[in-house]
């Protein structure tokens, strides 16, 4: 099987992504998922005409000039219901939110009338409707608040809310289990001199979890194939199984022939970028089957560009990642044939983004991806790139 392209990788990924069943959460635990299903308001906001700020009701043919003096009737406080209709000649002291009486059809804020004792004198000639929030201008009853598949944001939840709904049914969120192998390897509490501690499996637990997945940690096996098969075998009941190391071609890395063994269906293996090239993918069943590359640059670059789009694409997001356009503050140049993602960091200058490649690019060093915002990417046809060309940007969910 020979080198995919970066694209064709990614479509081919997200081909074997579907959203994810409906749960019903929570809407306070709902927000940044997708719905599943549309939410339908039940009520009409505001359910009657009321006023949309501190003053008196009037009617507002009554008053055909400043200096107008109209008669109080009734004072109308928000949570009230109005018990005297405003007749000619007459007004009503009224509260912002507060029902507008039968009769009225406009309100004067409090700072154009004078009033004294039952008596109002109006300073501004009105318009029918002023000041008035009409029954129904927010929602009506039966309507469409949020489609399937919308993204239920803070004021999406508020709209909810107002609706009387605590619950909304979304895409569940996938369970994602993450597995490692490497005699060199060892935990960071218990990390003696001469050993590597295993940054990748905390470090891609936590993208997952940025990403709106549930990791489940299942531990790391020795460079044995009966370990690594043994271990792997305990994430796929997952949606998701990720093999950080192993993918590659060297004396012990067992990865593909452990899934090999265990029924997993690869998909691909090798894409034609750097860092990353060693990905696998691939199913068994319901579980989409990731194996990433052992160096830590190279895992946290790869699950940017297709795991964190497939882990989106099954809570019914979009996938992305975005494409950003910005302007190389400095050249770059590499050989041809790989599509190389540069680590960098972007600032905005003006209406323009300029990204300065990071000094260290380095797959195997973690420090070389601290700082980075995107990843610049530079087809793979391209060897020299000037500063200032444009350059298609990926904003990386690792940066603080």
């Amino acid at each position: 099987m020979g080198l995919l392209p970066v694209e064709e990788a990614l479509n081919r990924v997200l081909a074997l992504c579907r959203p994810l069943p409906a749960v019903e959460t929570a809407v306070g635990e709902a927000l940044g998922r997708s719905l599943a299903r549309a939410v339908v308001a039940g009520r009409t906001l505001p359910p009657w005409d009321n006023s949309a700020m501190d003053g008196f009701a009037l009617r507002a043919a009554d008053v055909t000039a400043p200096g107008t003096t109209l008669r109080v009737t009734s004072t109308i406080h928000a949570g009230q219901r109005p018990t005297v209709a405003v007749e000619r000649g007459t007004c009503a002291r009224i509260m912002t939110g507060a029902p507008l009486p039968p009769g009225a059809d406009a309100v004067v804020m409090q700072e154009k009338v004078r009033a004294v004792g039952a008596e109002a004198t109006i300073d501004e000639v009105p318009r029918p409707g002023q000041n008035v929030r009409r029954r129904g201008e927010d929602v009506d009853e039966g309507q469409t608040l949020f489609p399937a598949g919308a993204v239920l944001g803070i004021a999406e939840a508020g709209v909810v809310w107002s609706q009387g709904l605590d619950r909304v049914s979304v895409h569940r969120a996938p369970t994602v289990a993450i597995a490692s192998s490497g005699d060199e390897l060892c935990d960071v509490s218990d990390a003696p001199e001469g050993r590597i501690v295993d940054t990748n499996t905390p470090v891609i637990a936590q993208l997952v979890r940025r990403a709106g997945g549930e990791p489940t940690v299942l531990g790391r096996a020795p460079d044995q194939l009966d370990a690594v098969t043994q271990l792997f075998s305990k994430g796929l009941g997952f949606d998701v199984l990720i093999t950080v190391s192993g993918a590659s071609v060297g004396d012990k890395d067992f990865t593909r022939e452990a899934l090999g063994s265990l029924g997993v269906t690869m998909d691909f293996w090798k894409v034609a970028m750097k860092p990353g090239k060693p990905l696998a993918v691939g199913t068994r069943g319901s579980t989409l089957v990731f194996g990433l590359p052992g160096n830590p640059v190279s895992a946290m670059v790869t699950f940017e560009l297709f795991v964190r789009p497939a882990l989106r694409a099954l809570q019914g997001l979009v996938p992305g990642p975005p494409l950003l356009s910005g302007r190389l503050a400095s050249a770059v140049s590499k050989p041809p044939g790989l599509r190389h993602f540069v680590r960098a960091s972007v600032e905005r200058r003006g209406a323009e983004l300029w990204a300065s490649p990071l000094q260290n690019q380095s797959s195997g060093a973690l420090t070389s991806a601290a700082g980075a915002t995107h990843l610049i990417s530079v087809p793979p046809d391209a060897t020299q790139v000037p500063a200032g060309a444009l350059v298609d940007l990926v904003p990386v969910s690792w940066s603080g």
